[in-house]
């Protein structure tokens, strides 16, 4: 929780909120009300692990934090997001797949533990990011190298967890591996930024809408 001092200032240092450790990094940050006390926190990882556990679990954070899941070796947290018990989840991979699935195949577990498979990835392939799937949504992907595009959520069908998916934009080395994704509607804007620090600011009915297999457009 960030102290009540630093609301509306100029912040504090994440290193007085929580101790990490040595090449740790924050990787998600998500809001939190007392009252919210229903629902999952549910954690993917770069090699396409899944868990979820009940939120109630992290009510009484220690000052040091408490973990959340348990890594394998080789992986990393990639993206967590609070679900209802209800939702449909999907998941991106850097070489450009997509696997859509309900939440109910993953059955919530206590905190230490390393879930199941969410996504199959080939070689050296790993997870961008996981979102929830709204009704009427688009599913928005960037690549490295600026060129996006979104795609109607509807042309992606709900499979298996644990399958490989399906085809989310035609990949090339122009383009530049998957490095970002969001299911994001009309009203939406977006801020796009650039590991060194470059915003562009862009609305969502702005970006092409196109078919799964097709190659995007350049937008930054």
């Amino acid at each position: 929780e960030i102290p009540e001092s630093s609301r509306g200032g100029r912040g504090t240092a994440m290193i007085n909120l929580l101790k990490l450790g040595k090449g740790e990094k924050i990787t998600t940050v998500l809001p939190w009300r007392d009252h919210d006390v229903e629902g999952y926190l549910t954690c993917v990882t770069a090699r396409g692990m899944i868990k979820k556990t009940d939120i109630a679990e992290y009510q009484h954070a220690r000052n040091d934090g408490i973990k959340a899941i348990n890594l394998h070796e080789g992986d990393e947290l990639i993206n967590v997001r609070i679900t209802s018990g209800d939702d449909e989840l999907i998941l991106v991979s850097k070489k450009g797949n997509a696997i859509r699935f309900s939440e109910h195949d993953v059955n919530p577990t206590g905190r230490s533990t390393a879930g199941v498979r969410g996504m199959r990835l080939d070689g050296d392939d790993s997870v961008v990011s996981m979102d929830i799937v709204r009704d009427e949504c688009d599913l928005l992907v960037i690549s490295e190298n600026g060129y996006g595009k979104r795609t109607p959520v509807s042309d992606y069908p709900c499979q298996n967890r644990g399958g490989q998916g399906v085809y989310t934009i035609q990949m090339t080395a122009r383009k530049g591996k998957l490095a970002a994704m969001k299911t994001v509607g009309p009203q939406h804007e977006l801020f796009i930024i650039t590991e060194g620090a470059t915003v562009i600011r862009v609305k969502t009915e702005e970006i092409s809408k196109t078919g799964r297999a097709t190659q995007g457009v350049k937008m930054m």
